[in-house]
């Protein structure tokens, strides 16, 4: 398959290599408390320095998520959210004139929602409405070939996950069905914040650096700025997720008023501007990369 235009996502990581700086991957749940919200949390996260933002679609059996984000996909479906608003929201995003519209998005879901769209549809409207990639959690390389065809008619990226549990040939046909970023779960297990990042982890990504050129992002247990630190030097990106989808429910989960988003927003921009700190400074710099090999 023809490899899409560079996008929004592999300009982004081409910036960030010849800065030497790691990048930082911003999950939210769309629709956590409302649509109206998550717009604002968008805007504060890119304010705040995100260079990748993940909106993830709800939905009702998220077996890949942990407690945090599973209760995050209830409320988000209590409020009404399906994967058209999300598509509408990214619309809006897109359209609006804020730090936010020029941001890489990647919608992460579950392959139901967008089966019961429709493949064809569902590409052409993430597409249309300007959405950089897509994330399906529950769908394999090795069933992919339809999906990527499709999304890659529409210069969508295609980002997979790859495991601690995948052999080193998976590693390989993960990573060449993917494009914008390959995505390595941390761990075996569900979503979930973590004190402390797996010893096997800069193992994990040395293999992963074995079969692929494409920009690294680990993801699932990163909580922490130290974390990041860590990675320094081994990964191209931290994905946050839980750790941020916590402070948005303690901050509204009781109280969903104008003043708790707002309130909820800073303390995710907060956040935010910490895990940047960290992939500036100390252990995460790294020796820019010369234009010509800069990771694709």
């Amino acid at each position: 398959m023809t490899p899409a235009p560079a996008s929004r996502i592999s300009r982004r990581f081409a910036q960030l290599g010849e800065a030497g700086e790691m990048g930082i991957v911003a999950y939210l749940t769309a629709g956590d408390p409302s649509l109206e919200a998550t717009a604002k949390f968008v805007l504060a996260l890119a304010e705040a320095g995100a260079d990748v933002i993940e909106l993830g679609v709800p939905f009702s059996d998220p077996l890949a998520d942990g407690p945090t984000i599973q209760r995050a996909s209830e409320r988000a479906l209590k409020s009404g959210t399906t994967l058209s608003k999300v598509l509408d929201l990214v619309r809006q995003i897109r359209r609006s004139n804020s730090a936010a519209r020029e941001i890489s998005l990647v919608l992460f879901s579950y392959y139901n929602p967008v089966l019961q769209m429709g493949l064809e549809e569902f590409a052409g409207s993430a597409a249309g409405a300007g959405a950089d990639g897509v994330l399906i959690t529950d769908l394999t390389a090795e069933e992919s070939e339809d999906y990527r065809r499709v999304l890659g008619a529409r210069h969508l990226g295609t980002i997979f996950l790859a495991a601690p549990t995948s052999t080193d040939e998976r590693l390989a046909r993960i990573a060449a069905c993917s494009s914008g970023f390959l995505y390595l779960i941390s761990r075996t297990g569900v979503t979930g914040a973590k004190d402390a990042l797996p010893d096997d982890l800069p193992a994990l990504l040395r293999r992963a650096r074995r079969v692929t050129q494409l920009p690294i992002a680990v993801g699932f247990g990163i909580s922490l700025p130290g974390h990041v630190s860590v990675l320094g030097g081994l990964a191209d990106a931290a994905v946050v997720g839980s750790a941020l989808v916590s402070e948005i429910e303690n901050a509204t989960g009781k109280d969903s008023s104008p003043a708790a988003i707002e309130a909820a927003a800073a303390v995710l921009a907060a956040r935010i501007r910490a895990f940047k700190q960290a992939a500036r400074s100390g252990l995460s710099r790294r020796d820019p990369l010369p234009k010509h090999e800069v990771a694709p």
